[in-house]
């Protein structure tokens, strides 16, 4: 196995500590196989039907060894509230959710998607992201996920792991990195940069999502499509930093200033905050997990399409 080779090559450029502590926010196969055996590392799969990413029975037949499963779409990652979909549920709830997993303040978390698609690397981000706004900063991303793992010939796993035992984890909510309707609201009129994540479809108006009342996007954003930096390489998906830093360049915004990204319900925004935030480097980004969903509520809000300008929500709701 390619594990056993390369811990008797002694790479010493891959070989990690004892404790996988602070580790970069997007990490690769083969410094997740290196931090194995490691102390308080938890490796966490959230694939789900996205992107036809697998299940827990998909889980079973083939995982990680030593990963916990949570299923991002039904587990309780997000919830609906007062008709928006993809919100941020309450700390007590996401404490009791990651307690459930075993998993307490002292862990690094590496968080694993399917690998099999944009889509599904949302899954990752928005659990990293939540991890985040929860104040536990040990967190990362396998970068092509569980299906990188496989097709770069890592071990793997089968079978059902036993249950984890419940542990107590503390949340601290970090409200910097979580905007409100009301907060957007104030960014738009002070000029703040708005990022839309949603493909260029969405962002011109010429599609919408059906959890959003119409369509286009919040007036003078500027589109970074949550898709546009991904490579795939023998069906597994690979965020690109090179592209990604090109492509941020191309937007020309300042690092150091506010950011305020969104999408349909919070999930490509995920990976947009991620990849402005983690990758890029605009700290002071944070992430509208209502988005249109939440913003096409209000009739008196406004919306920019390519062909028609810009309306209100109650006009073009008409």
């Amino acid at each position: 196995m390619k594990r056993s080779l390369l811990l008797a090559a002694g790479t010493l450029a891959l070989a990690g500590p004892v404790h996988a502590q602070h580790p970069a926010p997007l990490v690769e196969a083969a410094w997740l196989d290196q931090q194995l055996d490691s102390d308080n590392l938890v490796i966490l799969d959230v694939r789900s039907a996205i992107d036809d990413g697998g299940d827990r029975a998909s889980f079973e037949a083939a995982h990680i060894p030593g990963s916990r499963y949570s299923n991002y779409t039904d587990a309780g990652w997000r919830e609906a509230r007062h008709g928006v979909a993809g919100l941020m549920p309450g700390v007590d709830d996401l404490e009791a959710l990651i307690g459930g997993l075993g998993i307490d303040n002292d862990d690094t978390v590496v968080v694993v998607p399917a690998g099999t698609g944009p889509t599904d690397f949302g899954s990752a981000t928005r659990v990293y992201w939540t991890f985040k706004a929860l104040g536990h900063d040990e967190v990362t991303i396998l970068n092509g996920g569980f299906a990188g793992w496989e097709q770069q010939g890592f071990e793997v796993a089968s079978g059902t792991p036993d249950a984890p035992e419940a542990t107590d984890f503390s949340g601290s909510l970090q409200e910097q990195l979580l905007a409100t309707t009301a907060e957007v609201e104030a960014a738009l009129d002070a000029g703040e940069p708005l990022v839309d994540a949603r493909p260029p479809a969405f962002y011109r108006g010429e599609i919408k999502s059906p959890a959003a009342r119409v369509p286009g996007t919040i007036p003078g954003s500027v589109n970074l499509p949550h898709d546009g930096s991904f490579a795939e390489r023998d069906g597994a998906y690979y965020l690109q930093p090179d592209s990604l830093m090109a492509r941020i360049d191309e937007l020309d915004l300042d690092r150091e200033a506010p950011a305020v990204v969104f999408c349909n319900t919070g999930h490509w925004a995920a990976s947009g905050w991620f990849q402005l935030s983690e990758i890029g480097g605009l700290k002071n980004a944070t992430m509208y997990d209502g988005s249109m969903a939440a913003w096409t509520r209000d009739d008196d809000h406004l919306v920019q399409l390519a062909e028609r300008g810009i309306v209100s929500v109650g006009k073009l709701a008409e």
